[in-house]
């Protein structure tokens, strides 16, 4: 992975580079907005299982598209 402002930690990310690499692919701005993502969408299968009116019409093999991300 490249270094760019997406995937850095921290300034300390230019001298420590080879340090730090390991964590950024945990604690980035990018693996914020992966896992956060990958959370959003469990938490939308889960609202699918239950009775919630305004989703129960849901098409059940759009969840199939949604379970390649995980």
């Amino acid at each position: 992975m490249q270094l760019n402002s997406l995937n850095a930690i921290t300034p300390i990310d230019g001298r420590y580079h080879s340090k730090t690499k390991s964590f950024s692919n945990y604690f980035s701005e990018q693996a914020l907005i992966k896992y956060r993502v990958l959370v959003e969408i469990e938490y939308f299968i889960a609202l699918t299982k239950i009775n919630i009116s305004s989703i129960s019409d849901f098409p059940k093999k759009q969840l199939l598209t949604f379970k390649r991300f995980i």
